[in-house]
């Protein structure tokens, strides 16, 4: 365990760094001490709208590094994180975060799709990550609940957001969004309409299937892998219980343009790395995997009608055979 406050009065360069796909109000900072490269985040739910829209406000990425689960993740996984330090009281407590410097090591931004043996690994490691914590259930307290994560974006919740001066860009586009869905794909807006107000129609069901360890964010953004093959995740930022079909659906949902493969052969990739590392999914994966859509559609259908035809009529098809299939009508 890293001394964060003595890394950091030991370093002889710093450079404030803006990542490309930072947008969340936080601040960052590359160092140099010790004779290597450091990266170092800060935030707090007072500047951070990410953290206020996800109902953070106990720095959840603190909780579960202390509660060393970080450390527990299977071998195939680094979180890159060395450190963390909570300074202050309340909604102005800022987190620092002190991470080795894997920046060469991330999938570069842009739209074109990763390696297929890329995928395929960080599908493989997702699946690791669950197993390793298959059964898991949040005794550490105050982690994201699937309610929260049902609503992160929806209008209720971004609301206050969009009161500010400078409205972040997600923001923004989540009411464009959420507006335009209704004529694009009126039956899916429904659905979505009714999952935030009674989100207890998803999660219900769902606590009825088996839970782990979800990570909460496998976007391309927070991913890499190393020479040895492991994966670098980053932003260990909605930790919480949780079905592994909400980590495969944002996986999905996130990274639509990065696939090397159709989204049919992502998930039975998933599910087969799931059975190699002991995980029998016969009696439980189709009605989680359902639950799962509907709710990932509650989440970011705003983002869907904002894309292309095809994307959206995925989606839209596949959210009205879940609920069909799961009697949620």
């Amino acid at each position: 365990m890293t001394d964060v406050h003595g890394l950091l009065a030991r370093a002889t360069s710093r450079v404030e760094v803006r990542p490309g796909d930072a947008r969340t109000g936080s601040t960052f900072e590359r160092i140099e001490a010790d004779g290597a490269r450091w990266f170092v985040k800060r935030l707090s739910p007072r500047s951070d709208w990410v953290m206020r829209v996800t109902g953070d406000h106990v720095h959840r990425p603190y909780l579960v590094w202390r509660a060393g689960i970080m450390a527990a993740a299977p071998a195939c996984i680094d979180p890159a994180v060395v450190g963390m330090a909570v300074e202050g009281e309340g909604d102005d407590a800022v987190l620092t975060v002190v991470m080795r410097d894997v920046g060469e090591h991330l999938v570069p931004e842009g739209d074109a799709p990763v390696p297929l043996e890329q995928h395929a690994r960080f599908l493989a490691h997702l699946a690791a990550l669950s197993a390793a914590f298959w059964g898991w259930t949040d005794g550490i307290g105050g982690l994201t609940s699937m309610a929260e994560r049902i609503r992160f974006f929806a209008p209720a919740t971004i609301a206050p957001e969009l009161l500010v001066d400078d409205v972040p860009g997600p923001i923004a586009a989540a009411d464009v969004g959420w507006r335009a869905l209704p004529d694009r794909a009126p039956e899916l807006a429904r659905i979505a309409a009714e999952v935030w107000a009674r989100p207890e129609l998803v999660t219900g069901p769902l606590g009825t299937t088996p839970s782990t360890f979800l990570h909460g964010d496998w976007k391309m953004g927070n991913l890499g892998s190393h020479p040895d093959g492991r994966t670098i995740l980053l932003d260990w930022a909605y930790p919480g219980a949780g079905p592994v079909c909400w980590d495969l659906c944002w996986y999905l949902a996130l990274n639509r343009q990065r696939l090397p493969e159709s989204k049919e052969a992502a998930i039975e990739r998933c599910r087969s790395e799931l059975e190699a590392a002991g995980i029998p999914t016969g009696n439980w994966w189709d009605r989680q995997l359902d639950l799962c859509v509907v709710a990932i559609m509650a989440a970011f259908g705003w983002e869907k009608a904002l894309g292309d035809d095809a994307e959206l009529g995925w989606w839209a098809d596949r959210v009205a055979a879940a609920v069909h299939r799961q009697g949620l009508a």
